[in-house]
């Protein structure tokens, strides 16, 4: 089921009422029910693997905390790991994996099977389930973490299965760990109106940012993206640029719903993003996008590289942006963007004391208004660059983007042929970064409430007027609904 649709219009408010009428006790039942249900909504068979992962690493916490011995626990977390990421890799990475053997197998005269031979392999219909990459990290923390003795394992099989399949997070995130939401299913929630209030507004504007601002700017991305050897120069660069913030409108906008469905219903999900786009380095940027993502890699992969298996700080940190492309998608162009990012970050942790000599010595000033702005710039103008390989479906296609993007021979603009259309999208990205500026995605509601009830209402009817008007009626899956 997608947020963007009738039936979750329908759906959630019916969770709602239903959730706070019941008693406390049935209260995590009839959550679990209706997650599966929302699950299923999109892809009925493939509850299997969801609950599959579900009793893995149930049983496996369990057998981790009955046993001292380490190696026997050891054992059971390596079940999880290999039963978890088995599953992850044959569903979303086998095709790839095969055919890039292939490739690189007949760039040496070496031919899999024969040419022409009789065996014939269709692995074309593997379907990718959707959230797979996302449950799977958030079970696997659950087991590192029961492993490690930080987290007591969850006795009751109902509620851990609620921890996995929480429907607000489940398809795309925040990638939520067990101590922080675990707890949560055990309080009492009460009906507190300016919570659910708030909730309900965190929705909205993650509906604003998805239907009227992700949506209509993907108009323009997909047009310059579809074949970029048709353009040159100017559109290209604007494309690029359209892109990280479709990217980030869509994905925070996802992520704002699902916080504030939760917070409706009286749980507290982690923020996902800071304001990403108001940085001065990649290092802080990394720090502020994909919160979850970023401090899961952090947690169970960069730490351990460096603190078990004696990684140097930079050679753990690309391990961490190659592995972060590949979870992204089956695909070189993901890979190839987790490599460039990395490598950005790599530089400027290298060189920073050398950079910043320079500017002592050169006596610009670091901490005035312009020098932050040109290096926000610099630091978005990268990431802007990456993601035309993260756009791409293939290396080739981003290359030649990049090559054309970077030829002078156009200034034309104008590519969907409607100028009010391109001209809003540019209004719409200033008026939401001027927002998110001052209050983020996690404190919009805070915009209203200062406000008189008067005012608040002409708000709320002046939002659903513009919904109506301006909402880009395509009804695209989100961008992260394909991890």
């Amino acid at each position: 089921m997608l947020f963007n649709s009738f039936e979750f219009l329908f759906f959630f408010p019916l969770v709602a009422l239903a959730y706070f009428i019941m008693p406390h006790k049935y209260r995590w039942l009839w959550l679990l029910l209706c997650s599966y249900y929302f699950y299923m909504a999109m892809q009925p068979s493939l509850i299997i693997l969801l609950m599959a992962s579900t009793c893995l690493d149930y049983f496996c916490g369990l057998k981790m905390h009955e046993h001292t011995d380490n190696k026997i626990r050891k054992r059971y977390l390596w079940m999880s790991i290999v039963g978890n990421l088995g599953m992850l890799f044959f569903f979303k990475y086998f095709i790839f994996f095969t055919e890039s053997s292939k490739s690189l197998l007949h760039f040496f005269g070496i031919e899999l099977f024969g040419e022409g031979g009789d065996h014939v392999y269709v692995f074309n219909k593997i379907l990718l389930p959707i959230g797979i990459s996302f449950y799977t990290f958030q079970t696997l923390s659950y087991s590192i973490d029961v492993y490690r003795r930080q987290v007591e394992p969850l006795r009751h099989f109902g509620k851990y299965a609620l921890y996995v399949a929480f429907f607000p997070q489940l398809v795309a995130g925040p990638i939520e760990r067990a101590n922080r939401l675990i707890p949560q299913f055990e309080k009492r929630m009460t009906l507190d109106l300016q919570r659910i209030r708030r909730g309900i507004v965190l929705m909205a504007w993650g509906f604003f940012l998805k239907l009227v601002v992700a949506d209509r700017v993907g108009v323009y991305v997909d047009e310059v993206f579809l074949d970029p050897s048709v353009h040159r120069g100017l559109p290209l660069l604007i494309g690029s640029i359209f892109f990280a913030f479709q990217i980030y409108f869509d994905f925070s906008a996802y992520c704002t719903i699902a916080i504030g469905a939760a917070l409706v219903l009286g749980f507290d999900l982690m923020q996902n993003f800071n304001r990403p786009f108001f940085v001065r380095s990649f290092g802080e940027f990394w720090r502020k996008w994909h919160i979850s993502l970023m401090q899961w890699f952090r947690d169970y992969l960069y730490r351990p590289l460096v603190r078990k298996l004696n990684f140097s700080r930079g050679l753990a940190m690309m391990f961490v942006f190659f592995f972060n492309g590949l979870w992204h998608g089956a695909n070189w162009t993901f890979i190839v963007w987790g490599i460039i990012c990395g490598l950005f970050f790599l530089i400027e942790m290298v060189t920073w004391k050398f950079r910043f000599k320079v500017f002592k010595v050169l006596r610009i000033p670091v901490e005035s208004r312009g020098f932050k702005v040109l290096c926000n710039a610099v630091v978005f103008l990268g990431l802007s660059f990456s993601l035309i390989f993260f756009r791409s479906p293939t290396v080739l296609h981003a290359l030649l983007y990049i090559r054309n993007m970077f030829s002078l021979d156009s200034t034309f603009i104008n590519v969907v042929h409607d100028r009010t259309e391109l001209v809003l999208s540019f209004m719409l990205i200033i008026l939401v970064q001027v927002i998110h500026f001052y209050k983020g995605n996690s404190k919009v509601y805070e915009l209203l409430e200062i406000k008189s009830p008067a005012i608040r209402w002409s708000i709320y009817i002046s939002f659903v007027v513009i919904m109506v008007l301006f909402s880009v009626n395509r009804q695209n899956n989100f961008i992260y609904f394909q991890f």
